[in-house]
């Protein structure tokens, strides 16, 4: 009955600029609008809905309580850091490797915290 998680919410000030971030920076697609909402998604057919924001937000970390980050998964890591570098975005956790999975962390446009991920192996 229960298939999994369908889409993740985000709310942002601005939803037209950070879902063309993430369709220039992540090559998501647009596939969805509604009441001023945008549904972009991934390849491996994920989505992220981007609403409009209601009020500041709250300053967060990486152990902030709720979630804490979107993890992106590539099939080339290398290719991958490579490509989001030549766009101008800075790791604020260095690529690195841990047990077989390589990670590296970054914001979006913004400040959500994503997680770029490779598993040689699936879990």
């Amino acid at each position: 009955m229960f298939k999994g998680i369908e889409h993740t919410a985000i709310a942002s000030p601005d939803p037209e600029r950070l879902a063309q971030w993430y369709v220039d920076t992540l090559d998501f697609v647009i596939c969805h609008r509604y009441g001023g909402n945008i549904f972009l998604k991934a390849a491996n057919g994920s989505m992220i809905e981007i609403v409009p924001a209601e009020g500041p937000r709250a300053a967060q970390t990486a152990k902030s309580p709720g979630l804490r980050h979107l993890a992106i998964e590539v099939t080339d890591f290398d290719a991958a850091c490579g490509q989001l570098e030549s766009k101008g975005i800075r790791f604020f956790d260095p690529p690195r490797e841990v047990n077989g999975t390589r990670l590296a962390f970054f914001d979006d446009a913004d400040g959500n915290i994503l997680h770029l991920i490779y598993r040689e192996e699936p879990i």
